[in-house]
């Protein structure tokens, strides 16, 4: 029977630390999870195999017997028994231009859980170790959308998660892209193991005039021409309501003003609010009547003999 690469399954090198196998099943076994592939034979058939690998690679002495004796393991006795050094007969092998047992490519699996060089690996008691053991459930992954409006105010939705209706709370401050976990609200655990969890990627959609820069916001606000030469007050719209700002004399225009705390909220911090840029456009009067082109005329005339 074939000989299968356990360490090229789970896309990981020998001398892959504890922590890194299990990072690698963790990944490997929420991307060919069968609830997130219906229907998807390959998937399923990359879901056994990545369960496999993780069964002999997460266990210290199942690692230490398959590293050592890969296809010859069965005569691992007489090996033993006779001094046989693994590492010298694959150096004889290489050199006669043979393939070792770490060039090993896919395996031929059966239609059960494992395959069959694992059985015989392993035999009976790998695999009912293995049912026996408790596994924690696979993570889920979600995206939510959200306008702009809905993400400055905490508030509760509903969700439904794998047939199964949920009521979270979104924090006000969500940024666009980021992910939230929501504990426990994964695929169910194997033979009573922990659920897996949620993770909640937000779109947030910003249909508003604000743009917005992390916790502060930005936008336009037009000055009529006799306001921004003569000064005066105007009304800006915030997330909060409309706000009345005083206007100088002769402002000119890309002038930037600062609304401090008018901004979006800092996400889990209550009460705490970035700040609302303004800045200022002209808006030139258009259809003048004759009275006032003449107006502006003898203001011209005036400027001029300045």
């Amino acid at each position: 029977m074939d000989y299968i690469n356990y360490y090229k399954i789970l896309e990981i090198t020998k001398t892959a630390t504890e922590a890194e196998i299990k990072k690698a099943y963790r990944k490997a076994a929420r991307k060919y999870h069968p609830d997130l592939n219906p229907n998807d034979k390959e998937a399923e058939k990359k879901f056994k195999e990545i369960n496999e690998a993780n069964e002999v690679l997460s266990n210290p002495e199942n690692r230490k017997k398959y590293d050592k004796y890969g296809k010859d393991w069965k005569h691992a006795d007489e090996f033993e028994k006779a001094g046989y050094d693994p590492n010298q007969q694959q150096s004889s092998r290489q050199q006669q231009g043979s393939q070792s047992y770490t060039d090993f490519g896919g395996g031929d699996f059966s239609d059960g859980d494992f395959s069959d060089f694992f059985n015989s690996m392993y035999g009976s008691s790998g695999r009912s170790s293995r049912s026996q053991a408790k596994y924690r459930g696979q993570d889920f992954n979600a995206e939510l959308q959200l306008d702009l409006a809905s993400a400055y105010t905490t508030h509760k939705q509903n969700l439904t998660v794998n047939g199964k209706n949920i009521r979270i709370t979104i924090p006000a401050g969500v940024e666009n892209g980021q992910i939230i976990k929501i504990p426990n609200h994964g695929a169910p655990g194997v033979n009573g193991g922990p659920n897996g969890d949620l993770y909640l990627t937000f779109s947030i959609d910003n249909n508003s005039d604000f743009k917005r820069e992390g916790h502060n916001l930005y936008a336009d606000a037009d000055l009529d021409l006799y306001t921004a030469i003569l000064g005066g007050e105007i009304h800006v719209t915030t997330f909060d309501g409309k706000v009345k700002i005083k206007v100088p004399a002769e402002t000119q225009p890309g002038t930037k003003v600062k609304l401090k705390g008018k901004g979006f909220p800092v996400y889990k911090k209550d009460n705490q609010f970035g700040d609302l840029y303004i800045t200022y456009t002209l808006k030139i009067p258009t259809n003048l009547s004759a009275k006032e082109k003449e107006l502006f005329q003898e203001l011209a005339k005036l400027r001029n003999h300045e």
